[in-house]
This record gives structure tokens, C-alpha cells and sequence, in this order.
């Protein structure tokens, strides 16, 4: 029997990130917010090819345009 996330075609990760937002966005609004910020991402990503490093990118960006390509 697999997971319902994994059935779905996504990630373990993608999955949480879903229910995060789900939970977040249920709240009431002065602890919406709250969870909101602490819910912001500052980390930066690179690739690295061939021994160089690419472009650093913002992992929250990469994540929300993931996101909007996985529900087109």
C-alpha cells in the first residue's frame, strides 16, 4: 500500500509544503499571519555542472514556480 502523497505523484516534501500552506491559510487572521512569516524561506540554491556553480537561486521562488507548473 503506498502513501496518498506518493500515489499522487508527489514528493514527500511538495506534500508537506501543501499541507503547510493548507494549515497556515486555515487559521484565524492574527495567527495566519504569524505562521506566515515564520513559513517564509530564505535559503538560495545553486547547480553545480562540470566542477562550476551555476546561477544562486531563491529556493522560495523555485518552489512557488514549481508549484504553479505542477497545478497547470
Amino acid at each position: 500500500m503506498t502513501a496518498a502523497w506518493k500515489a499522487a505523484g508527489l514528493t514527500y516534501n511538495r506534500f508537506l509544503a501543501i499541507s503547510a500552506r493548507a494549515i497556515r491559510r486555515s487559521l484565524k487572521e492574527d495567527k495566519r499571519i504569524a505562521a506566515e512569516r515564520r513559513g517564509e524561506m530564505d535559503l538560495r540554491f545553486a547547480r553545480w555542472q562540470n566542477g562550476k556553480q551555476g546561477e544562486a537561486k531563491d529556493l522560495g521562488k523555485a518552489n512557488a514556480a514549481a508549484m504553479a507548473e505542477h497545478a497547470s
